[in-house]
């Protein structure tokens, strides 16, 4: 039987309350969040931010339950139980928590409950199976000498964490920290604070210690606390290159904690003129650039196409792209959502029209009708004759503006790719594997996808591959045995008997 979300949505009762040391409590600070819901621009909720006090508790008790060893001092085997009923809630709690993201983020509640829901799990599930799979190296052997690497966990990680998949965001942070024994404190984005705090309290009910995993809230004057606090060993982040670069300042100033920073992206998808299939290619275009309403740090939001092919492939991609219509995310048919917030959708709406005064020809805008006269939302747009040089092409938008690059040869596409200041991600199209590789050596990109044959198999699960950033996107390893690493300290051991 469907599910009348609507109604679910009208009968839900938010709260958002800080979770620590097992508990939740209202926040004391003097600033007062208010969220509007994305669909319909209505008052979602309302929430006091965590005071300065409050922060200290917060890391208090993390700092604690590291130090008596109640999550740091068990085994692996435990560690990997937990993390496993985690997941199986997670799971059993799916259309709960898919609902919390819709409501949130404007998602489309289709998506929160198909992509979200699942890679939380599924990275909650890896990194408790990977647990295990870390081994020590072994430096030197003799009669009276052994040499080794031993690694511990860090102690207390701070993790923020942006609102555009902010429980998929969440369990990036959270399992990996928890996998090697480390306590946390974590802040979600004030615009989407649903869904941290369940998420903790089910870990609570999954076996974890009270105080080794806690949320706090509130906006930026909470993040620069938690991230200039002294008894903080790591922060781990995930947002916009500015708020990366505050942190890191933050970092310096306080207690030079160490940093992984995950922050913004302008990626590239590059279409060449020996493309294995231009049909294909327009569906990957379309949904890599306008998936999540293109607020995606790695949406590919410049398209660079060889000229030869332009004109047949821009026919498809507008197809595709006129058939997402913004709808109430709340509809379960419904593929296009809203974006985060009034003040976002203003920004993005902003660089629609720096496009237009930049010179840049505005070729197609998806037209709907909005389910919502206050929603928030912005139809797919799409941007030809793109200077490189212009702001589209140059700065995040973080919504679904789509430009597109015209290139010659090889060279200038490479040229033009790696002419921002970000390096996060990168797709191209060829069935050229000596260009393929040539190109992936040469592009500036953390992570890079290479489209060589006509219908490529699925990769791996979410969180199997390591991946970072370079530039301005940030730096430090997520996902994959190294992404575990990340969150532990070496010791080189040296043992004379």
């Amino acid at each position: 039987m469907d599910v009348d979300w609507i109604s679910r949505a009208r009968d839900l009762k938010p709260r958002v309350l800080d979770f620590v040391d097992g508990r939740w409590k209202p926040g004391l600070g003097d600033e007062l969040v208010s969220k509007f819901g994305s669909r319909d621009g209505k008052l979602l909720y309302e929430f006091s931010a965590t005071s300065p006090a409050q922060l200290t508790d917060a890391v208090a008790a993390a700092s604690t339950a590291f130090q008596d060893g109640r999550w740091s001092g068990g085994s692996a085997q435990h560690r990997k139980e937990t993390l496993l009923e985690l997941a199986s809630l997670v799971e059993n709690h799916r259309e709960e928590l898919a609902l919390l993201e819709c409501l949130d983020v404007g998602k489309p509640i289709r998506d929160a409950l198909t992509i979200d829901i699942p890679f939380a799990v599924s990275i909650l599930r890896y990194n408790a199976e990977a647990v295990d799979k870390l081994y020590s190296k072994i430096y030197a052997v003799s009669r009276s000498n052994i040499s080794f690497q031993l690694r511990r966990p860090v102690g207390v990680v701070a993790a923020i964490v942006g609102w555009n998949f902010p429980l998929v965001l969440a369990a990036q942070k959270i399992a990996p920290a928890l996998a090697m024994g480390n306590s946390l404190v974590l802040k979600p984005s004030e615009f989407t604070s649903l869904a941290a705090g369940r998420l903790a309290e089910l870990a609570l009910e999954a076996g974890l210690p009270p105080g080794v995993l806690n949320v706090v809230n509130g906006g930026a004057s909470v993040g620069n606390a938690l991230a200039r606090h002294p008894d903080v060993d790591l922060l781990t982040f995930t947002g916009s290159s500015r708020t990366g670069k505050a942190l890191l300042v933050a970092a310096g100033e306080s207690n030079m904690k160490r940093l992984l920073l995950e922050c913004g992206g302008k990626a590239p998808s590059i279409v060449f003129d020996d493309c294995p299939t231009l049909e294909e290619a327009a569906d990957a275009i379309v949904s890599r650039v306008f998936w999540n309403q293109g607020e995606v740090c790695s949406a590919s939001s410049r398209l660079l196409v060889h000229e030869s092919v332009k004109p047949e492939l821009m026919k498809l991609v507008i197809q595709k792209a006129d058939a997402l219509r913004p709808g109430d995310p709340l509809i379960h048919g419904t593929a296009f959502g809203a974006l985060v917030s009034g003040a976002h959708m203003k920004k993005v709406l902003g660089y629609v029209d720096a496009g237009i005064r930049d010179g840049a020809t505005l070729i197609h805008q998806t037209t709907y009708k909005a389910p919502f006269a206050d929603g928030f939302y912005v139809p797919p747009t799409i941007f030809a004759d793109v200077a490189p040089n212009h702001r589209i092409a140059q700065e995040e938008i973080f919504g679904p503006v789509l430009s597109v690059i015209s290139f010659q040869d090889e060279a200038e596409a490479v040229r033009i790719a790696n002419g921002t200041v970000y390096g996060l991600s990168a797709i191209l199209w060829t069935k050229d594997l000596g260009r393929a590789h040539r190109l992936a050596l040469n592009l500036c990109a953390g992570s890079i996808v290479i489209n060589a044959t006509a219908k490529p198999e699925g990769g791996p699960a979410e969180g199997v591959i390591p991946s970072g950033g370079l530039k301005q996107s940030g730096f430090g390893v997520e996902g994959g045995l190294e992404g575990l690493v990340a969150y532990s300290s070496p010791s080189a051991v040296q043992i004379f008997v």
